[in-house]
C-alpha cells in the first residue's frame, strides 16, 4: 500500500479512524514560511465533526501536534509532520458487525485486499476521518498561496436536488470566496441554505442519508501551470480530488454540458482589456491543454450519500458465508457535503501548489 502523493511538494497520510491518532508527513517544504497556526485551527475546525445537528455526534477537536519541521514560529524546510490524536471514541460500536459488509463502504474490498487483517472500526484507514491531516497539509498550502494572492474558494453548490446558484464563471472575486470561507454553511443564495438544512434534517429522521456537489473557483493564478497528458492541472487535481472518500464526480468549466455544445459555443474567444488576455466565456474552466489560461478555475465535485445509515439493508456475513440484513448503527453524518467543503479546497491547494514549485521552482514558496 502506498499513501504518497505528489512530484514537488510530497504528502504521505497515516492512521486510522479508531487508532491512537491520524497525521500527515510533508516533504518540499522551503524553510523560513512563517505558519499562521490559528488559520489552520480555522480550517481544521470547519471540517471538525460534532459542531452541528447536521454532522456526526462524534465531537472531535482536531487539536494537532507538530512533531518536525517547525522550530521558532517557522518550517526548517525538513520534513514536516503533524499528529491528531482520536479522543472519542466508540470502538465497540463495530464489535458486532466486523464480518458483516456494509452497503457502500469499502469493508469488502478492504477485506479481500489486506487478507481480513485491515482496521474494520469506523471504516478504519478508508475513513473519512483520514481527511483531517489533508486539510492540515491543505491549510499550510492555502498560506503559501494567498501570499501570492491566489484564493480558493468553494460553495455547496447543491443537496439532493436543492441547487445554489453557480459561479459566474468569468467574475469571480476574492470578496465572495472570502466570505463563503467564513460561513458554516457556504452558499451563495441565502434561501437555499434554509431549504438545503431542513432536506438534510429530514432525511436523517428518515435514517437516510443524501449527497451533493461542491463548485470550487481559484482566482488570480498564474499562467502556464501544468503540462499536456500526464501532469495537466486537471490530472493533478483529479488525482487528489478523488482521494477524498465518497467522490464520485468532478467536472471543469462546463463539464458534461460542453458535450452538448458545438465547437463555436464551447470556444472561449479571447480579447484585450487594459493589457490583460482575457476570455469572454470560461467553459474550459481556465484551463486549455492541460495549462492554466489565467482565467479563474472553476471545477465542481460530486459527493455520495453517505452509506452508514439505519435504514435494514441487505448484505452478507463473510465469515459465516451467508446472507443477512443490517442496520448501521453508530455516530454518522446524513450529509457530508457541508464538512466536505475545507477538504475539497485543501487538496486543490495542495495540487496547485505542486504545480507552482514545479514551474518556478521551490524558492517560490519563501
Amino acid at each position: 500500500m502506498s499513501s504518497l502523493w505528489g512530484s514537488n511538494i510530497k504528502i504521505s497520510i497515516f492512521g486510522e479512524s479508531h487508532g491512537k491518532g491520524i497525521g500527515v508527513l510533508i516533504d518540499g517544504l522551503s524553510s523560513g514560511i512563517l505558519l499562521d497556526l490559528d488559520f489552520i485551527k480555522k480550517e481544521m475546525k470547519r471540517r471538525a465533526p460534532g459542531n452541528n445537528p447536521l454532522s456526526t455526534p462524534r465531537k472531535e477537536g482536531d487539536k494537532f501536534e507538530i512533531l518536525s519541521g517547525y522550530f521558532n514560529g517557522y518550517t526548517t524546510g525538513t520534513p514536516l509532520c503533524a499528529m491528531i490524536y482520536n479522543t472519542n471514541l466508540h470502538s465497540k460500536d463495530y464489535d458486532e458487525i466486523k464480518s458483516k459488509m456494509r452497503p457502500g463502504h469499502a469493508d469488502y474490498t478492504g477485506y479481500i485486499k489486506y487478507n481480513g487483517f485491515n482496521d474494520y472500526r469506523g471504516g478504519g484507514h478508508f475513513s473519512g476521518r483520514l481527511t483531517a491531516p489533508l486539510v492540515f497539509a491543505g491549510a499550510i498550502a492555502k498560506q503559501i498561496l494567498q501570499k501570492k494572492h491566489i484564493f480558493i474558494g468553494s460553495h455547496i453548490k447543491s443537496i439532493g436536488n436543492i441547487q445554489d446558484i453557480s459561479f459566474d464563471p468569468v467574475n469571480i472575486n476574492e470578496k465572495l470566496l472570502k466570505e463563503l470561507i467564513q460561513k458554516d454553511f457556504p452558499v451563495i443564495e441565502e434561501l437555499k441554505e434554509i431549504n438545503m438544512k431542513e432536506l438534510i434534517l429530514k432525511t436523517k429522521e428518515e435514517m437516510d442519508s443524501i449527497g451533493g456537489i461542491v463548485e470550487t473557483a481559484i482566482v488570480n493564478v498564474p499562467i502556464g501551470l501544468g503540462s499536456p497528458f500526464f501532469d495537466s492541472i486537471e490530472s493533478k487535481l483529479a488525482h487528489l480530488l478523488f482521494s477524498i472518500p465518497a467522490v464520485k464526480g468532478v467536472e471543469f468549466g462546463a463539464g458534461f454540458d460542453i458535450a452538448n455544445m458545438k465547437g463555436s459555443q464551447a470556444n472561449d474567444e479571447y480579447y484585450i482589456e487594459e493589457d490583460e488576455i482575457k476570455t469572454y466565456t470560461n467553459h474550459n474552466g481556465g484551463i486549455l491543454g492541460g495549462i492554466s489560461s489565467g482565467m479563474p478555475i472553476l471545477f465542481r465535485t460530486a459527493f455520495k450519500p453517505t452509506p452508514s445509515i439505519e435504514k435494514a439493508q441487505k448484505t452478507i456475513d463473510i465469515k459465516k458465508m451467508e446472507n443477512i440484513d443490517m442496520k448501521v448503527i453508530g455516530r454518522h453524518d446524513p450529509c457530508i457535503v457541508p464538512r466536505a467543503v475545507p477538504v475539497v479546497e485543501a487538496v486543490t491547494a495542495l495540487a496547485l501548489l505542486d504545480a507552482i514549485i514545479e514551474k518556478d521552482g521551490i524558492t517560490w514558496m519563501m
